[in-house]
């Protein structure tokens, strides 16, 4: 049986505990019935006299001291030697601390108890020899019955932690459940959004399909009407007439996919005279501009193409004969364009949707109106991309009111 160590003159003593039966404290390790070995147990503390208290306290609870070090260093190499069950670990010692010499030994021994000792309360400090491998957390003024009780459920592969350190264990725990709760619920959302996304480009990938083939294949079947002669010289000339119409058809399609490119170029601009020139061969357009208005940072091509979307949603949505107004006016510190239609009315549950990539309000087999449900979507992005927006203003059963707002410099 190894030497007991006893306690040299003049150390500090804890509180007196009474002496464990060797046969109950066998159990407490989980032993076969009938059998006495005591829980083997290391002491590692820089202090010498309080490592000497430590030792007493322990053999007085029937324990088997088997030896001590002073550092986490000289910890490593005692456990190689003495095999213990229990390692009580100081937590702050100079050079290799406790808490870095107790990840290291459950690494490489990870049945070992280890039970930390500390004079500190910090939560920060129990937190990083919990998650080291510490099984217990105890404080150095603690009872020594709190101390012995700890050791023993380490040995039985438990744990114990002082009531002193409990509640910021507790709150901390918390917090990291609060936090691990919160990032699943982000991961969820992300996830949502990845399916999302993927439909919506499911989505695109159909109805640019749709918007490409269709003049792509009335451009083919023209072409391979005229290449085989089966029309006259007045049908060639319609034909082509057709085919030229097609494909200004594919090239504002890709006019429209270019608009966000291009909104951080900019430069001082009317927007008045941006919008008669959008009018321009529109006759249902009627352009009403405040004389004085001032200029505004715009890229052109882009500010022409935000209100050409507007003008050609109006158009589209609203009936043959009726006039599209389109109203300049100042603001605070803003530009204020007004496109107004005589169309039919947006129910208030779609108000917004309407400015999602591809949405239409009717379904692609059944609409009536043909676009690829870009416009509205692409003239919001490229007036925010420019500091603006682009908004629903008002909608009723005698027409809409879309409202795109540009901002002025300071």
């Amino acid at each position: 049986m190894p030497a007991r160590y006893t306690s040299r003159p003049g150390t500090r003593r804890l509180p007196d505990v009474e002496r464990s039966n060797p046969a109950s404290t066998a159990l407490t390790l989980g032993l076969e019935p009938g059998t006495t070995r005591r829980a083997r147990v290391l002491v590692v503390d820089d202090n010498a006299s309080f490592r000497e208290t430590l030792l007493e306290l322990l053999q007085a609870g029937d324990l088997d001291v088997v030896g001590e070090a002073e550092s986490g260093a000289d910890a490593l190499d005692q456990v190689r030697i003495a095999d213990p069950d229990v390692v009580l670990m100081d937590v702050r010692m100079p050079g290799m601390d406790g808490i870095e010499a107790t990840r290291l030994l459950k690494e490489a021994h990870p049945s070992l108890g280890v039970v930390a000792l500390s004079g500190h309360e910090d939560h920060s400090i129990v937190r990083e020899m919990l998650v080291a491998g510490a099984s217990g957390y105890v404080l150095k003024d603690s009872d020594g019955d709190e101390i012995l009780k700890a050791v023993v459920r380490a040995a039985a592969g438990g744990g114990l932690l002082s009531p002193a350190v409990t509640p910021s264990v507790i709150e901390e725990l918390t917090d990291a459940l609060d936090r691990e709760r919160r990032r699943t619920r982000e991961l969820e959302e992300a996830q949502a959004a990845l399916v999302e996304s993927a439909t919506r480009r499911h989505e695109l990938i159909a109805r640019l399909s749709h918007e490409l083939r269709t003049p792509v294949t009335v451009i083919l079947g023209m072409a391979q009407t005229i290449a085989k002669g089966w029309a006259s010289e007045e049908q060639e000339q319609e034909l082509l007439d057709n085919i030229v119409e097609s494909a200004r058809d594919l090239v504002r399609l890709v006019e429209r996919f270019e608009l966000t490119t291009e909104a951080g170029l900019t430069e001082m601009v009317s927007v008045a005279e941006i919008a008669r020139e959008v009018a321009e061969g529109e006759p249902r357009v009627r352009v009403e501009a405040d004389p004085d208005l001032p200029t505004a940072s715009l890229n052109p091509s882009v500010a022409r193409r935000i209100l050409g979307e507007l003008v050609d949603n109006a158009g589209r949505f609203s009936p043959a004969d009726s006039p599209i107004d389109v109203r300049i006016e100042p603001g605070q510190r803003r530009i204020e364009v007004r496109v107004v239609d005589r169309g039919p009315g947006i129910e208030p549950i779609f108000r917004e949707r309407i400015f999602t990539p591809l949405e239409q309000l009717e379904d692609l087999n059944v609409r009536v109106h043909q676009g690829a449900g870009l416009g509205l979507s692409l003239a919001r992005a490229a007036a925010r991309g420019m500091d603006g927006d682009v908004t629903l203003e008002r909608s009723g059963p005698d027409g809409s009111t879309f409202l795109w707002t540009i901002v002025l410099e300071s």
